[in-house]
């Protein structure tokens, strides 16, 4: 008889909980219930067409943007696993202007913060495309007892204890890193469980796709432009033209590169001169993942995880991809 050896992501933690003796467990809960909860949302969205869930809320978020049904559920769906974790003394997230703090008594000692993007690409759904949630892990810097302060949730990225993300397409994966490798797992519906599928994930060293937004080529700062045309040029020694390949949700963009080799990018533009993408959000984490898979993540000048975060809700451009694609973007950025 065929056996099969088969790896759960609570296995999966409790294994890997020796690399952090001074954690004693409460690292391993936090993870536990954003996978808790990622379940949660997985169901949701794979159920939405049949419940009253897809579509606007009516509301406008702090980022300016229509906030989906499905927004506010996934946030309110990680926020309150998070805070039956006991071990998360507050959360920011994109879809709240302000830090929560969790006072409650079983929380209030919690070792940890979450900076998290509760539902990347959430206008997607309607349409059936994939889409995702982006998280980061920090220690607290208050003391024990107090609400945590504005401060822990502001530190570059080089800080991070951990950082992941899910994608909720055609399976829903998990993929993370606690500064260790990056390792995925798939959710197998009929256990209920998230399986070691993708076990130390490295990203190719160069690759063939480029994923931007090119119908604001016009906005576009012109080495980037100029960036563009290269990937659209033939060139046999350096495997051009490129694939140009955009899906519009962050996360779907970027776990295809990982897994096949590409280069996403969201610059500055005449729409978003500061960038539209999030730095504690949604930048620093993917960073974070990149870097430990092989990668390089930049805002075209700088390393993404050194930049100090000014707000909670600061725009940056982005790059990220394999090291080679990041230094050649860069490039032409300097060569404007």
């Amino acid at each position: 008889m065929k056996s099969y050896n088969i790896t759960t992501l609570d296995d999966f933690i409790i294994k890997r909980q020796k690399d952090y003796p001074t954690a004693k467990g409460e690292f391993s809960r936090i993870l536990h219930h954003i996978g808790t909860a990622a379940k949660m949302v997985s169901n949701k969205i794979n159920r939405a067409g049949l419940a009253d869930i897809l579509g606007a809320a009516g509301e406008i978020n702090i980022q300016g943007e229509s906030q989906q049904k499905l927004d506010i559920y996934a946030d309110e769906v990680f926020i309150g696993s998070l805070l039956s974790s006991g071990e998360c003394c507050g959360v920011a997230t994109e879809e709240n202007q302000n830090i929560i703090s969790f006072t409650h008594e079983f929380a209030i000692d919690g070792k940890y913060i979450v900076c998290i993007d509760p539902l990347d690409g959430s206008s997607n759904i309607d349409v059936n495309v994939s889409v995702g949630t982006i998280f980061s892990i920090y220690h607290r810097i208050s003391p024990k007892g107090k609400e945590p302060v504005s401060k822990a949730f502001l530190q570059s990225g080089t800080e991070q204890v951990a950082a992941g993300y899910i994608i909720y397409g055609s399976s829903t994966m998990m993929v993370y890193t606690t500064g260790k490798g990056v390792n995925g797992f798939t959710l197998d519906p009929s256990l209920g469980e998230f399986c070691l599928s993708h076990p130390e994930l490295v990203m190719p060293d160069d690759g063939t796709i480029y994923s931007i937004n090119e119908g604001n080529y016009i906005k576009f700062p012109e080495g980037v432009k100029r960036y563009i045309k290269y990937c659209q040029e033939r060139d046999v020694s350096t495997n051009r033209p490129y694939n140009s390949r955009y899906i519009g949700s962050l996360v779907s963009d970027f776990h295809r590169n990982l897994l096949k080799g590409g280069i996403f990018l969201y610059p500055e533009s005449e729409t978003y001169p500061e960038g539209k993408l999030r730095l504690v959000y949604e930048c620093n984490p993917i960073a974070f993942i990149a870097e430990q898979a092989g990668g390089k993540a930049s805002d075209g000048t700088r390393r993404i995880m050194e930049i100090e975060p000014e707000s909670l809700h600061q725009r940056i451009p982005y790059y990220v991809g394999p090291v080679k694609m990041v230094e050649k973007i860069e490039e032409f950025i300097r060569n404007k």
